[in-house]
């Protein structure tokens, strides 16, 4: 009797476990009680001789919180938030045996620690009140001047400043501009002449020594008028410089002069150069230059030019009236060989006015005459 009863409960405990009905089961207690028969795809390991569960189909949920790129999202209007979605109501797909799918509680779950490093990030950064992402932090500005200081020392540090600021824009450079180099060819009865008008420069962007020169004369007489500026120049601002010095007339009679000027650039890219002269008699002239670049090509240049001179007083012995006592305009064009050099040709129209002209008349001079030009630019 009792081994009758031994080979019945033998019997009834090597019963298959898989024929019990788990699909009620939704605590995760159960499954580790019924682990051996039946893993859950999101909680048991997979044995390996059992085929993956299929993959979760969750993408509006993902979609809601960020975790996909907008271009694989449906509408914002149609998407629910995060904050209102309902986990209770998520479930895995069915599994490979036929069992239902069951109800996950997502309640529990720390969302936090989950890594969604590897989802598309979303391309929408704009927040209301949010700072641009190009903003300049407050701390940014804090602290020393030279922070470099506190790690390697203001000795250290002094010498590759200064050297710095020399290499941009403190460097002293130094240039030669022979603005016109050129032979006078009367179309009357004049005499046909040269003139020259030259200048050179050394120094930095703020500060410079400014020489010029400039003279005319007659192939078959003698120097008219020659004489050299020497200057202080400074920049008092992007296009003009402030100039001041002195300047010296070797002809037509010895004298000198104080001087205050500008030049620069005025506004569509005139050249303009403005000077008064106090001669060390007491007279005070002025001379204004202006001209204008025009290219036709890259190295073909029109150039119209224009210069006027006045007195505030009459000088006999130089044969000028007060007032506007000279105008000379021209135009010139000029073939850019290189960029240093560049042979020109035009015409220069230069004429005596008021005063100055009456007393060229008187000594039996034309106060007016027309010249063609040949003549050469160059720097270097």
């Amino acid at each position: 009797m009792m081994r009758a009863a031994l080979l019945i409960g033998a019997a009834l405990t090597a019963a298959p476990l898989s024929a019990q009905d788990h699909s009620g089961h939704s605590g995760h207690a159960n499954h580790d009680a019924h682990s051996q028969d039946q893993g859950h795809a999101q909680h048991q390991p997979q044995p390996a001789n059992e085929p993956e569960p299929k993959e979760v189909d969750l993408k509006a949920d993902h979609c809601a919180m960020g975790h996909l790129p907008p271009e694989q999202c449906p509408p914002k209007e149609d998407q629910a938030g995060h904050d209102g979605m309902d986990h209770g109501s998520m479930h895995h797909s069915e599994h490979k045996d036929g069992a239902q799918p069951e109800q996950i509680d997502h309640s529990s779950m720390d969302h936090s620690a989950m890594n969604h490093s590897q989802h598309g990030a979303a391309t929408d950064k704009s927040a209301p009140g949010a700072a641009p992402e190009d903003a300049v932090p407050a701390r940014a500005l804090e602290g020393p001047r030279h922070a470099a200081d506190a790690i390697w020392g203001a000795s250290a540090m002094a010498p590759s400043r200064e050297n710095l600021a020399r290499e941009n824009g403190g460097m002293r450079t130094g240039s030669v501009l022979i603005e016109r180099f050129e032979a006078r060819i009367t179309t009357d009865s004049g005499e046909d002449g040269y003139v020259w008008d030259a200048q050179a420069f050394y120094g930095g962007d703020i500060n410079r020594f400014v020489l010029k020169t400039e003279g005319e004369g007659e192939f078959a007489g003698e120097l008219e008028d020659a004489e050299i500026q020497a200057l202080y120049s400074r920049a008092i601002g992007p296009f003009f410089d402030l100039q001041a010095g002195v300047r010296f007339d070797a002809e037509p009679d010895t004298r000198g002069h104080l001087v205050v000027g500008v030049q620069g650039l005025a506004p569509y890219m005139f050249h303009v150069d403005g000077a008064l002269f106090l001669s060390d008699r007491g007279n005070i002239t002025a001379r204004l230059e202006g001209e204008y670049d025009q290219r036709i090509t890259q190295r073909l240049i029109v150039q119209p030019r224009l210069e006027v001179e006045l007195s505030a007083q009459d000088i006999p012995e130089r044969g000028i009236g007060a007032g506007i006592t000279k105008i000379e305009p021209g135009v010139r064009l000029r073939y850019e060989i290189e960029r240093e050099f560049a042979p020109y040709v035009g015409i220069e129209y230069e004429a005596a006015l008021g005063e100055t002209a009456d007393i060229a008349r008187a000594a039996g001079e034309d106060p007016n005459g027309l010249k063609v030009v040949i003549g050469l630019r160059a720097w270097f």
